[in-house]
């Protein structure tokens, strides 16, 4: 039997169910979600079934009212293929409010599906899981993630003992099946993903007519992964016209493919950049999808700084949607001249990340960070996330830390 790892979500999830009656687990395909409900002790003890299991879901079209009426609480697997039942589970919620009675899982965004008609506001929360990040992979979920210990204390003692993220990491990406060595070719893999994600759930999620111009704008997208978003160049190269090129952006997020950050707008440079930056939410599957060979290093492949971006980027949304949900990641550009990778506020404050993948840095490279802070007096720190095993204190308000010690 394989080894069950704890998410971070865990600690999200058991404070959801204690104060809302629907709780809604969402998320990319094959993050585990299934292995989540089933494994994860604090949720492992309620009724489940997966509407995966044809007899299961008949039952639920026949019969929503009956099928959601239980002794215990129900968790319901893959929901999002009974649109019938979320009528059924807000009239039981407005009939009989318990905290924790109903949790949904699905690889779709709800909101979006054509026969979904009922937002459950008011009643549910939604939680994404992401493929694992590096605490998850490491097993040190118990600790408090350490970019929240060090927004709140500057002043804390700095561990060391943090190697540099490895190439094949990166190549690899975090999805649980091929993040956990569980497959011998990475390819095979992440090739089928796509087939199942083209024929079978965006097919559940729109009529799509031309698997081919999306397979295209897909592979595209994987190229630009970290870049700002511009809808007419993709759909220019992906020869779609800009309604269509949206519509797929918009089948992606749903599916939790992409992620769009959107640009820091609290600093007082009237230049800054206000177009999103997309990325994907698994650099393995984006760099299998950007056509870099998996088998060998990709330490020299000049996509490779995009792809640690993008590595960078879903352990921080993972980071923060699993435990730090009042914070927000953004990015900060000046066009042209300065930017920052990401920022990251909550509340009225903020800490700014700048992201290099080499093992040393320059001072060049604090350019950013350190006009960032000279315009935002609201910013705790800037740190230059480099991918070496110092942790180095350059100044007031600045540090240079290994990413490896920044992701845990």
């Amino acid at each position: 039997m394989t080894e069950y790892y704890p998410r971070d979500m865990a600690e999200s999830a058991r404070s959801a169910l204690e104060n809302m009656p629907v709780v809604v687990v969402t998320g990319m395909r094959q993050t585990g979600k299934t292995t989540f409900l089933c494994s994860q002790p604090e949720i492992s003890d309620r009724d489940y079934v997966s509407f995966d299991d044809f007899a299961q879901l008949e039952a639920a079209k026949s019969d929503p009212e009956g099928f959601i009426r239980r002794d215990k609480p129900l968790t319901i697997d893959e929901a999002h293929k009974c649109p019938e039942v979320f009528n059924a589970i807000k009239r039981e919620v407005d009939r009989k409010r318990i905290p924790g009675r109903f949790l949904l899982t699905g690889s779709a965004n709800f909101s979006i599906l054509k026969n979904f008609t009922e937002s459950l506001a008011g009643r549910s929360i939604y939680l994404a899981l992401h493929p694992f990040n590096r605490r998850e992979l490491n097993q040190q979920t118990v600790r408090e993630p350490f970019l929240k210990t060090f927004f709140h204390d500057q002043d804390m003692d700095l561990p060391g003992g943090f190697g540099p993220i490895l190439p094949e990491e990166v190549a690899r990406g975090s999805m649980p099946t091929v993040g956990l060595g569980q497959v011998k070719d990475p390819v095979i893999w992440f090739k089928g993903y796509e087939q199942t994600y083209l024929e079978r759930d965006v097919r559940d999620l729109s009529r799509v007519s031309d698997l081919t111009a999306l397979r295209t704008l897909l592979r595209l997208t994987c190229l630009r992964t970290g870049q700002l978003l511009s809808l007419s160049h993709l759909g220019r190269d992906a020869k779609l016209n800009a309604t269509t090129t949206s519509r797929y952006l918009s089948l992606f997020e749903a599916s939790f493919l992409i992620n769009r950050i959107q640009p820091y707008l609290g600093n007082k440079s009237s230049r800054l950049i206000k177009s999103p930056k997309f990325y994907l939410n698994d650099s393995g599957l984006a760099s299998y999808m950007a056509g870099l060979d998996l088998s060998s290093s990709i330490l020299d492949d000049p996509l490779y700084g995009a792809m640690f971006e993008t590595y960078v980027a879903q352990n921080l949304l993972s980071i923060l949607s699993a435990r730090w949900p009042q914070a927000s990641l953004y990015f900060w550009s000046i066009q042209g001249r300065y930017e920052v990778d990401f920022v990251i506020e909550a509340g009225r404050t903020c800490m700014a990340l700048e992201i290099k993948s080499a093992a040393r840095w320059q001072e060049k490279d604090l350019t950013g960070l350190k006009t960032f802070l000279s315009g935002t007096s609201h910013c705790k720190a800037g740190i230059l996330c480099y991918n070496g095993k110092d942790a180095v204190r350059l100044g007031p308000k600045l540090w240079a830390l290994p990413v490896s010690l920044v992701l845990s």
